[in-house]
């Protein structure tokens, strides 16, 4: 579980850029934190993994606050991401690269040589190949193949799919949610609000250093004062949704209203079309 307690942070003593943060993730969700850029978003990843440590209040990783971690028990349970994988490479060779973090945490050992195999097969990477030469689509994949080596419990991701194309976001977030699937709880910062509809289950919306919207992904994508407070569009079905039920008050306490999946959308769409086409009042 990672905890925000009354969370305000600051770089160099200057204005607060988080002001009294206050969230719980609990082990197992997939969080997507929206908003402009300047909302704190990526400052809140930072104190996620002890890159920043926070001015007031407490970020606590299963219970203990990370000003009490070294930074080595901070990397052994929460993976990072940098939004540019330039930032985080830093190896001659891609199976290096993938060795890294288990050398510096003292554990290259026949566990970790096992493993950098297993990921070299999955991603289909060349070991010997030299990451800066590789393009940009698939330096973030070795980014991320880097985290994902080292099995930490928390994944946070700070705009995963920026300056990717379809197909490479596509499989990124392909693979992050396969990573999902297996029990890592996954945190990431995301402009891209299809993304965030098709694969968050929780949305936590920023502005100005504070939460302004927190819950199931649709419920804030269909929430237009989280949307016109963080200058956000929702993704075009739940502009749909919004239109239809702002349009006819009478669908806002139906499933319509309350989808917080693509799929329940257009079941609840479907349903309505099917009750109007047999003459039912919906």
């Amino acid at each position: 579980m990672i905890e925000f307690k009354a969370v305000s942070a600051s770089y160099d003593d200057e204005m607060p850029v988080l002001k009294d943060v206050s969230f719980t993730i609990d082990d197992g969700d997939f969080v997507a934190f929206v908003g402009t850029n300047g909302a704190g978003k990526s400052t809140t990843m930072r104190l996620m993994n002890g890159l920043l440590k926070p001015t007031a209040g407490e970020v606590l990783i299963d219970g203990v606050p990370t000003t009490q971690l070294k930074t080595s028990q901070l990397a052994a349970q929460v993976g990072f991401l940098f939004q540019n994988p330039d930032r985080q490479i830093c190896c001659n060779t891609v199976r290096d690269e993938l060795l890294f973090g288990f050398r510096a945490q003292g554990r290259a050992d026949a566990h970790a040589e096992a493993r950098v195999d297993a990921i070299i097969e999955q991603f289909g990477f060349d070991a010997d190949a030299e990451p800066f030469l590789l393009n940009r689509g698939t330096r973030q994949l070795l980014a991320l193949a880097s985290i994902i080596v080292m099995e930490t419990p928390y994944v946070v991701l700070d705009e995963p799919t920026t300056g990717l194309d379809f197909r490479e976001c596509a499989k990124v977030m392909d693979i992050i949610a396969q990573l999902h699937a297996h029990g890592t709880t996954v945190i990431m910062v995301c402009h891209d609000m299809e993304v965030v509809g098709d694969y968050a289950q929780r949305v936590i919306a920023m502005t100005a250093g504070r939460v302004v919207a927190d819950g199931p992904t649709f419920q804030v994508l269909c929430d237009r004062s989280a949307l016109d407070a963080t200058h956000l569009l929702a993704p075009q079905i739940p502009q749909i949704s919004m239109a239809l039920v702002e349009n006819d008050p009478a669908r806002a306490d139906t499933a319509l209203a309350r989808a917080n999946t693509v799929d329940e959308m257009l079941d609840a769409l479907q349903a309505q079309e099917g009750a109007m086409s047999c003459g039912e009042v919906s």
